[in-house]
């Protein structure tokens, strides 16, 4: 085994600050539904920004930590189905990290594309299978409940990571010197 880190200190940093502003978007950014315990969350479309920009274990640890400590906060105690659905969310988007690599200002609509792709693979293997699936296996939650929590759940995020998480993405790919810029370098 070489001296190649697992995760660098710039990884440990984010999922830091992502897990902080993943709990403070949660509780205070999200939209009532109308469907009980389910909401319009933007947490989504930062841990889609954050998983993009340092890859699948940043996001796992963002939605896994973020998601436990918004529901200890929120609730009193975490609801495991729904967090490790958020790390799946984390993990499967951000497995398109070096697909996208926007670090050198490149986020063209081939790439919008495929980040919506992810995200939409991600949110509804998480919010259509993963989250239902163990409310009941879990917690003994009524089926027809949790896969109307989930379907609400999976759709508004899939609306919000796309418009919202999108938006970042391109703004920050702005702020990002192109490579082969007269920037570049300086």
């Amino acid at each position: 085994m070489g001296n190649k880190k697992v995760l660098s200190i710039k990884t440990i940093v984010a999922i830091g600050i992502g897990a902080a502003v993943f709990i403070i978007l949660g509780r205070f950014a999200a939209i009532p539904t109308g469907i009980p315990n389910t909401e319009i969350q933007t947490a989504y479309a930062f841990l889609a920004l954050m998983a993009v920009l340092y890859g699948p274990v940043a996001g796992v640890a963002i939605g896994f930590i973020g998601h436990t400590l918004k529901d200890l906060i929120a609730y009193g105690s975490p609801w495991f189905s729904w967090i490790i659905a958020s790390a799946v969310v984390g993990l499967i988007i951000g497995l398109a990290w070096k697909k996208l690599d926007i670090s050198e200002g490149d986020f063209d609509i081939k790439k919008i594309i495929i980040f919506n792709l992810y995200q939409v693979i991600a949110n509804v293997i998480a919010w259509g299978v993963i989250a239902p699936s163990l409310d009941i296996l879990i917690y003994a939650e009524p089926a027809n409940k949790v896969y109307l929590q989930g379907l609400v759940a999976g759709v508004s995020n899939i609306v919000t990571v796309g418009i919202i998480g999108t938006a970042l993405l391109v703004t920050y790919a702005k702020t990002r010197t192109k490579k082969g810029s007269l920037k570049q370098g300086q």
